[in-house]
């Protein structure tokens, strides 16, 4: 497994930890993976007593990029409690974007990553 290939399978597991907090009963993951880009597409159903927790998730993830402290601590990710915002955080430098679609009680990410040539 390549670098870049555990980076991503951290972004999925910390996600997945972060929707289980949650009180997510349906998590759907899709991973594609490209010559230059990765996409993750989750859906996730949530207990809507949780809502609070997603309002500053676009922040989180599209939040301002540091390529370097991305390479630097992304085996930081799963380190910490699940939904943390710091794990979020994390994960908003370790991708490029994301796309958010937020409902009453489900939530629809796609996350982008560029992988550096090589």
């Amino acid at each position: 497994m390549t670098h870049e290939e555990k980076k991503t399978a951290r972004i999925v597991e910390e996600l997945t930890m972060f929707f289980f907090t949650l009180e997510a009963t349906r998590i759907d993951t899709r991973i594609e993976r490209q010559t230059e880009q990765v996409t993750i597409a989750m859906q996730a159903d949530f207990n809507p007593a949780y809502a609070d927790k997603l309002t500053d998730l676009n922040h989180y993830l599209n939040g301002q990029k540091n390529d370097g402290m991305g390479d630097i601590y992304w085996e930081l990710a799963g380190s910490g409690d699940p939904g943390e915002t710091t794990q979020l955080l994390l994960i908003g430098m370790m991708i490029d974007y994301a796309e958010i679609d937020l409902a009453a009680d489900h939530v629809k990410l796609t996350l982008h990553r560029q992988l550096p040539r090589g």
